[in-house]
């Protein structure tokens, strides 16, 4: 599921992560044919899931573009397709898994049950004949076993079943805030929230469009994929939440979606600036060592509302003049500079700490 959204989104996979694909691929296929030689009914599930799951085709169609590995056009949309479709894919393997789990249990009180009657005739026949003693411990040792590879077994599975769980939750949550993404697991209502005070921050690469014109389009992928790595490591630190990529752009908020958490959000927001313009200073072009990055950063304080937009490719997004006046901030600041509006400056004047010169007045066009 990882390397396919990564083919999609990029166009295509580097050789490690193309033979990764390809093994994994290989994997997966002999241990679902290993499951559907485990019992007969397995098979005859499958067999349903593949007539009654939409997007089955889909992914068959998807996996064989992958591993015929041809160049396309790098396609977000048709990525986060392949995600949802290998999502409901995986949604509906589990659930084979929990019936599975639930035959095994049957199973197991069918032995104990069974045990039970036969330690009880062996009682009986034991007060008759004590001569067959030695076989109804053999036969109880025998039925024993079983019951313990039976319940090895269980513990297996549900320990797999628990960390594929987290994964796809983890994997989830990194596109949209935990609170968000329950609700939708849950196929609930995600309301739109009015939120009166959070801090935006922007930033873009300056001169990317030159750059840009001079780099392949895998290059500029790559200087793209490097630079937002190291910013998603950095903002870790902090409490913030990513709303968004576009191009060059990056887009952070802090003051959602938990109201009145955790530190104040425009010194989160200004200290998480600070960081990230210090790491770009010694960032290095991949396929231009001797580049140097220049970022611009726009950050802004105010009200927005906040929600979920979409349904088939869900996305938190915020909206609001505050959104707009922080891309203007961005817009109209200087290389290595960190433009922020009085709204802003109050905020962190409330916190102290931070040094701010005054640039004087402008005409913003909202």
């Amino acid at each position: 599921m990882v390397f396919g959204e990564e083919y999609f989104g990029r166009g295509d996979l580097d050789h490690t992560s193309y033979l990764n694909f390809v093994t994994n691929d290989a994997l997966g296929q002999d241990f679902l044919n290993a499951s559907k030689s485990f019992a007969y009914w397995i098979k005859d599930r499958y067999l349903q899931l593949q007539q009654t799951y939409p997007w089955y085709s889909n992914i068959t169609r998807r996996r064989q573009e992958i591993i015929n590995r041809v160049k396309i056009e790098p396609d977000f949309d048709k990525a986060t397709e392949y995600f949802y479709a290998m999502l409901g894919y995986l949604d509906a393997l589990q659930k084979i898994q929990y019936e599975i789990r639930t035959r095994i249990e049957e199973t197991i009180l069918s032995e104990v049950t069974s045990s039970n009657s036969h330690v009880v005739v062996g009682i009986a026949i034991l007060a008759v004949v004590l001569l067959i003693s030695p076989v109804i411990i053999v036969l109880v040792r025998m039925v024993t076993r079983t019951l313990q590879a039976f319940t090895e077994t269980l513990q297996y599975k549900t320990y797999e079943l628990r960390y594929e769980k987290k994964r796809s939750d983890k994997l989830l949550y990194q596109m949209l805030p935990p609170t968000v993404a329950q609700q939708l697991k849950q196929r609930k209502q995600v309301s739109a929230e009015t939120y009166e005070s959070v801090t935006i921050y922007f930033s873009d690469i300056v001169g990317f469009t030159e750059l840009a014109s001079e780099s392949t389009p895998m290059q500029v992928i790559s200087l793209l994929n490097a630079l937002y790595k190291m910013f998603d490591s950095r903002i870790e630190l902090y409490e913030v939440y990513k709303i968004e990529t576009i191009g060059d752009a990056y887009m952070v908020a802090s003051g959602l979606p938990q109201r009145g958490e955790g530190k104040d959000h425009a010194a989160e927001i200004a200290s998480m600036a600070l960081d990230l313009l210090h790491a770009t200073e010694n960032f290095v072009v991949p396929h231009m060592p001797g580049e140097r990055l220049q970022i611009r950063i726009g950050i802004n304080t105010g009200p927005v509302v906040a929600g979920v937009v979409g349904s088939k490719m869900p996305r938190y997004t915020l909206f609001g003049e505050s959104v707009n006046i922080a891309s203007k901030m961005e817009s109209t600041g200087l290389p290595f500079k960190i433009h922020i509006t009085a709204s802003t400056k109050e905020a962190l004047d409330k916190v102290g700490g931070f040094i701010m010169k005054l640039r004087g007045e402008m005409e913003i066009k909202v």
